[in-house]
């Protein structure tokens, strides 16, 4: 009768759900009283690929949470569900010509086997999917209290435009002007396009940033996107005409050391601001420009390119004129798309100054020393050059400036955010229809709360029309042609929402996912919210967090949701990478097609050499590992173990099948502490003895019982596994292991290792889950240790170690290590110069 997870495993799977063990009450009055838990897990897109074992990392983080608090008594929130509109479902329907709901169903259905096989506690009753027409007539619904509010509107605007695909592409997809996934050519396009009001929130996201329990990192990452600055709009005559060029500066105090200013390749003044003799240069220089996304323009890392215009500005103070140039790195979506260029102040301006041979001119003399030679000083000084300036400090400057150009018309101080509005519509098939209608007059009309939701047609083929509309202008006139009420014809958007849609505020349905009539119940809504742990990746960490930021705002100013942040606590996991095995060619192997030899690994056929290295899991690179053939081999909960016991949560980790041993072999010992493998019985060891018949272990218990209790609230669940394997190690070695003491433990590791537990609960008698039982208390009397490990040094190297009582004094301590065998054969007979005792620590005699 050994440990067979196997069988199990699906045995209490089967139960939990028979038993519906993790169902959330939806009697919110049963409730009350109880401490509330919602976790939340950044839910999957379902691709076809499946689940590898680096996904289920965060998941297995949660369940063990959320298993421990429902133990200590919490109403628990733990939902799953599918972020599953998107690209990739689409794409696979335009190379089978199969629906793309068909495709995701069946990509569905194989995500949630494999994440049931793991027996995460997720109450499925909740389940929801962002391609459902039942959940997505609530982002419809959202939409239009965003349009209601002024916050969605049309514009004309330059946008990723990949022909292959027919679809707008967000700057993130794009890299060197081609499609990160397929590597197909994106060119920049004007065109109409939905977008949402996101910079109106912009200081509300930044300052409520401070109030988050959040990596601060995540937090420094939003702050950077949405990239506050204070400074000033200051106006420049351009040379020869009436028109005025105003431009954002952060640095006021800087504008005497201004010698040239760069306006965008799209700046509308471009035309009236080039001479002839340049205009030649300036349209090829705007023609190449136009094709690079903004985030290509903006890299730091590029050499700067630029084209002098041939006109001119008027310094605003000096009334000197300065060149006016036209460089890619200036955008017009930021400011005013015009800067002033203070070269001697600023690394880019500089960089673009020496290579154009533009007056480089200090304004700002540092505290110490000289000006660095070679190189703009961006530092903190006294102002020089800089006429009734001179001699103030950079604050006292910059104060002045605003003031003097206030006072003189040629300017104002204004704050500027980097945060630009977000590009909302895509022209795909398989995303949330938009829920307005256009009047042959081309006014815009908003459908109704009854008109939703706006299910997806059925259309021939997946992609753009001929003429390059929208998969949806393929839908036949039944869905495009609408009737409005005063009998006007009007047609449906034939746009679609990007994937962010729906993924901005699913934690709201999870509170109330069958509601027919409302998109969630306040009453619910109010209970549990907000999210108090949200765990998952990193690389969400600005685009989802700010855009589920912005709806939330938007929602609580409607009066729709009760807090000003949906995610109190936010915690990112690191990423499991895997070995993979490549020859001199770049031709990548299997792990099981190579082996190593004297040192080296070469394949098995052929002695091939190959290279080893951990890399990020890849079909590719062949070095996926399936969840389903881990558990196959090693059962879920060694799996479960195994990536908790890695390493801590935030770190990036390469798998190792080793590790996944060295777990399973632990299972096997406390399986061993309950069962006779003989005969299937209750160990012989296990006695019916109060726990402080072992004394030893009985405190160890309790120690147990108090760090993993700790650790796992803190997420630090690899020490917490260390902990139950010291104490599983100790009760290997005791003459008896009191029933009291064995069933404490057991609830101990429920959280971790939910299947073994379960069947070991029950083989001592219980009739209940392990999973209703509760989280067992301790004393904490029993957890202070009276013994310690005291370390003995010569010279300040370790020599020995001894355990003490924790009261023993220095005088006891140093002639325990003066009288140490060890000690004495590294002293080789020379007295002790000095012995340094710290006392509980360590002992160090120098000679």
């Amino acid at each position: 009768m050994h440990y067979k997870p196997a069988e199990i495993e699906p045995k209490w799977q089967a139960a939990w759900d028979k038993e519906k063990a993790f169902k959330t009450s939806e009697n919110l009055e049963a409730l009350q009283g109880k401490p509330k838990y919602y976790i939340l897990d950044m839910f999957p897109y379902p691709s076809g690929a499946g689940l590898h074992v680096g996904h289920p990392e965060g998941y297995t983080a949660t369940d063990v949470l959320a298993r421990l608090k429902r133990m200590q008594g919490f109403a628990v929130l733990h939902p799953m569900g599918w972020d599953s509109f998107g690209l990739p479902a689409e794409r696979a329907a335009m190379r089978s010509n199969e629906h793309p709901a068909a495709i995701t169903r069946r990509n569905v259905d194989n995500f949630r086997r494999q994440i049931k096989r793991l027996g995460f506690s997720y109450d499925w009753d909740r389940e929801i999917a962002t391609s459902s027409p039942d959940y997505y007539r609530w982002t419809q619904w959202i939409f239009l209290k965003l349009y209601e509010k002024g916050l969605a509107y049309l514009a004309e605007v330059p946008v990723n435009w990949c022909p292959a695909l027919g679809t707008v592409l967000a700057n993130e997809e794009v890299k060197d002007g081609k499609y990160v996934e397929t590597g197909d050519p994106v060119e920049r396009r004007l065109m109409k396009q939905w977008m949402l009001k996101i910079t109106v929130y912009a200081e509300r996201l930044l300052e409520d940033l401070e109030g988050l329990d959040w990596p601060e990192g995540v937090k420094e990452m939003q702050r950077n996107w949405i990239g506050k600055s204070i400074g000033a709009e200051i106006s420049f005559l351009v040379d020869g005409t009436k028109e005025k060029l105003t431009v954002f500066t952060s640095r006021p105090d800087t504008l005497f050391g201004a010698t040239y200013c760069v306006v965008a390749p799209e700046h509308p003044l471009l035309t009236q601001i080039v001479s002839a003799a340049c205009r030649a240069g300036v349209d090829r220089y705007v023609k190449e420009v136009t094709q690079k996304t903004d985030l290509a323009r903006t890299d730091l890392a590029k050499e700067k390119t630029g084209v002098f215009t041939g006109g001119h500005a008027l310094h605003p103070v000096t009334g000197k004129p300065i060149p006016i140039w036209v460089a890619d790195y200036v955008l017009m979506s930021y400011g005013t798309g015009a800067i002033m260029a203070v070269p001697a102040h600023d690394e880019r301006d500089y960089e673009f100054a020496v290579k154009y041979q533009i007056p480089v001119v200090p304004v700002i003399q540092p505290k110490e020393g000289p000006m660095p030679e070679g190189a703009a000083f961006s530092g903190d000084g006294r102002l020089v050059n800089s006429d009734f300036l001179n001699g103030l400090s950079v604050e006292e400057a910059q104060k002045k400036m605003v003031e003097w150009l206030a006072r003189e018309g040629k300017g104002q101080g204004r704050v500027q955010y980097r945060l630009r509005d977000w590009l909302f519509s895509r022209q795909r098939y398989w995303g949330e229809p938009i829920p307005i209608v256009h009047r042959e007059d081309g006014t815009i009309v908003p459908l109704t709360a009854s008109d939703l939701p706006v299910e997806l047609p059925p259309v021939d083929k997946y992609q753009p029309t001929e003429d390059g509309k929208p998969p949806l202008a393929r839908a036949g006139a039944a869905w495009l042609d609408v009737t409005l009420p005063d009998g006007a014809k009007a047609q449906r958007e034939t746009n679609t929402m990007p994937q962010w849609a729906g993924s901005c505020w699913y934690y709201l349905r999870y509170l109330d996912p069958k509601n027919e009539n409302a998109p969630w119940n306040p009453k619910a809504e109010k209970f549990w919210m907000p999210v108090d742990l949200y765990v998952g990746g990193v690389e969400h960490a600005v685009l989802h967090l700010l855009y589920s930021r912005f709806w939330h705002k938007v929602l609580y100013d409607c009066g729709l949701v009760s807090t000003k942040e949906p995610f109190r606590r936010l915690f990112n996991q690191g990423m499991i990478l895997a070995y993979s095995y490549r020859d001199h060619d770049g031709k990548y192997y299997h792990p099981s097609e190579v082996e190593e030899k004297e040192g080296e690994w070469v394949t098995k056929s052929g002695g091939r050499k190959v290279v080893s290295q951990i890399e990020k899991m890849s079909k590719s690179k062949l070095n996926v590992v399936n969840p389903d053939e881990v558990i196959d081999e090693y059962g879920a909960d060694a799996m479960r173990l195994y990536e908790m016991f890695m390493g801590p949560l935030e770190q990036t980790k390469p798998w190792q099948m080793a590790g996944v041993e060295g777990v399973y072999r632990f299972l096997h010992r406390v399986w061993r502490l309950a069962v006779d493998e003989r005969n299937g019985e209750l160990a012989g060891r296990v006695v019916d003895a109060p726990g402080t018949s072992e004394p030893e272990l009985w405190k160890l218990l309790h120690r147990t019982v108090k760090k993993v209790r700790e650790d796992t609230e803190n997420m630090q669940f690899n020490t917490a596994i260390s902990q139950m394997m010291i104490f599983v190690n100790e009760a290997t070695n005791t003459k008896t292991v009191p029933r009291e003491i064995l069933k404490t433990f057991l609830r101990v590791l429920a959280s971790y290792a939910p299947h073994l537990a379960e069947e070991l609960w029950q083989r001592m008698g219980e009739t209940t889950l392990i999973a209703f039982a509760s989280y067992p208390s301790f004393d904490l009397s029993l957890c202070v240790q009276d013994e310690v490990t005291v370390v003995l040094q010569v010279n300040g190297k370790k020599r020995d170690e001894i355990v003490v009582s924790k009261t023993l004094g220095k005088d006891e301590l140093e002639k325990i290590a003066l009288s140490s065998e060890k000690m004495l054969k590294f002293m080789d007979g020379k007295p002790a110069k000095k012995v340094i005792v710290v006392p509980g620590r360590l002992v160090n005699v120098v000679v």
